[in-house]
């Protein structure tokens, strides 16, 4: 929160507390990730009863945490993989915060480097906060970016990466793929390959298969739009007891039941705007309103199984939500510790079908004490955009960058593939669907869910489920919650009308 242009969205009036009402209103959240997590604590807050329901075992969604065991019964700590927490996620933080208003369970990693295929390293170390001198410095030290690249830039085409306005830029440049648009401007392609695609496969995706106005969101979410920098937190113990078995012993204080492992199979709308939510343990949970806070499959499951929801063109833009391609999590147990020198985090370009490598000893305190215990380390590999569920091109990358790891005894290990990231692909913004639904008292959450804020990843499951709560207070005349962003619009005035002067989409 150093950004004073940082920009706030007041919360709506009403009355504190679902004890003024006549009679107190229930609420189930489908889906215990981020959004889920966020909706549920925003209508608990204000005394909505809330059941909070969950297919896994575990809460956090894509970014749980759990426990598995090696061949001896020992416990080895798991989650989905290395997650970047950016001072600019203010209402991912604002949520962590009821667990520690300190956030102590984070900690930063003060450098992310970047390396190429060609040896070149780009690093995120000591660069100015304010825009547009964190970009500039950014680009002028890069090994990959040269003062003449400045000069064959298309400095006009170029203007709406300088100038982000939200939604307006979706206007702009979701029918153009991020790829494309990069090419057209002439941004040099080694620094493309190294600094944009790093950012852009964060997505699940190729540039090729990204929309151009996610790319230029999220160039202003890290770099223009924001002072808060460019290094992030990570958390420093595995996610469940980091973050949220503190939080769900918050919601449990708000009296939250939690139904985990438990898959809901339909919702039906019943008389006077409530609703009957169907699982497949044979409960029937009735309430006022229900927030489904899911994944894409997940969402379309449940509306496929509930014909009563919504209208027809509703319907239709949750089905053609669209998933990512597959990406790979492996998780190495070794025997011996890489170099002293390796960082916590280093993004790879160049290195197909590897994207980044953790050292979890270097953060994370069960992989620390696992690697001391054993002279170790713990290493995770990240594939994105995956086009084989072969792990040996990435262990291959490893030990050609990590030469000490060659030679290094897996002790354990563990693969994970999934495919249930959303796809922002080029034209699709307008077709997504929004939080609001045309069904009342129904909502919906998630990063998959259309919000004309500027917000993305985790950051934008946490609005969406601080707006679905919000939306919903409001109509029981409850008071909302406050959120935050960075700004709207570009910060510079000079940029904004250059980029104005390209039009719009004709």
């Amino acid at each position: 929160m150093t950004d004073r242009r940082r920009q706030i969205h007041p919360a709506r009036p009403g009355l504190p507390d679902a004890s003024g009402l006549g009679s107190r209103p229930r609420a189930v959240v489908v889906g215990a990730g981020i959004a889920g997590l966020a909706a549920a604590t925003g209508l608990a807050e204000r005394g909505v009863a809330v059941d909070l329901v969950e297919r896994q075992q575990y809460l956090g969604g894509r970014v749980g945490g759990w426990t598995e065991h090696d061949g001896e019964g020992a416990p080895l700590p798991m989650n989905r993989g290395f997650h970047a927490f950016f001072r600019q996620y203010y209402n991912l933080r604002a949520l962590l915060r009821r667990v520690d208003p300190k956030l102590r369970m984070l900690a930063a990693v003060e450098d992310y480097p970047l390396i190429d295929g060609a040896g070149r390293r780009d690093t995120f170390r000591g660069l100015p906060q304010t825009p547009p001198w964190n970009a500039l410095a950014f680009a002028l030290r890069s090994p990959t970016f040269r003062l003449a690249d400045l000069a064959r830039l298309d400095m006009r085409a170029a203007a709406p990466l300088a100038a982000v306005s939200v939604p307006e830029i979706y206007q702009r440049l979701d029918h153009v793929d991020a790829d494309t648009f990069l090419k057209d401007i002439n941004f040099p392609e080694s620094a493309r390959h190294l600094a944009f695609e790093v950012f852009s496969r964060s997505f699940f995706a190729e540039p090729a298969q990204l929309s151009a106005a996610e790319l230029a969101t999220m160039f202003h979410i890290y770099f223009l739009g924001s002072s808060e920098g460019l290094i992030f937190d990570v958390a420093t113990a595995n996610f469940d007891a980091g973050l949220w078995d503190p939080l769900a012993a918050h919601l449990g204080d708000l009296g939250v039941r939690v139904h985990l492992g438990t898959q809901v199979s339909g919702v039906d709308p019943v008389a006077a705007e409530g609703f009957t939510v169907h699982t497949d343990a044979s409960e029937r949970l009735d309430a006022d309103a229900v927030v489904l806070a899911l994944d894409v499959d997940g969402l379309r499951h449940v509306v496929d199984a509930s014909p009563g929801l919504g209208d027809e063109p509703w319907r239709s833009r949750v089905s053609g939500l669209r998933t990512a391609p597959p990406f790979v999590v492996h998780r190495l147990w070794l025997d011996r510790p890489v170099g002293a020198d390796r960082p916590a985090f280093l993004g790879t370009a160049g290195h197909e079908p590897l994207d980044n490598i953790s050292v979890l000893e270097r953060y994370e305190r069960e992989a620390a004490d696992w690697a001391r215990r054993n002279r170790g380390s713990v290493v995770e590999l990240h594939s994105y955009a995956a086009r084989s569920e072969s792990t040996a091109g990435a262990m291959a990358q490893l030990h050609a960058l990590y030469p000490e790891t060659a030679a290094a005894r897996v002790r354990h290990e563990r693969v994970l593939r999934r495919n249930d990231c959303p796809l922002f692909a080029p034209g699709t913004y307008q077709c997504r669907p929004a939080v609001v639904t045309p069904q009342p008292g129904l909502v919906l959450a998630g990063d998959g869910i259309r919000v004309d804020l500027p917000v993305a990843l985790m950051e934008r499951a946490a609005t969406t489920g601080w707006l679905a709560a919000n939306h919903l207070l409001g109509r029981w005349g409850l008071a909302g919650h406050r959120l935050c962003t960075v700004p709207t619009r570009g910060r510079s005035a000079v940029l904004r009308s250059l980029a104005a002067g390209r039009g719009r989409r004709p």
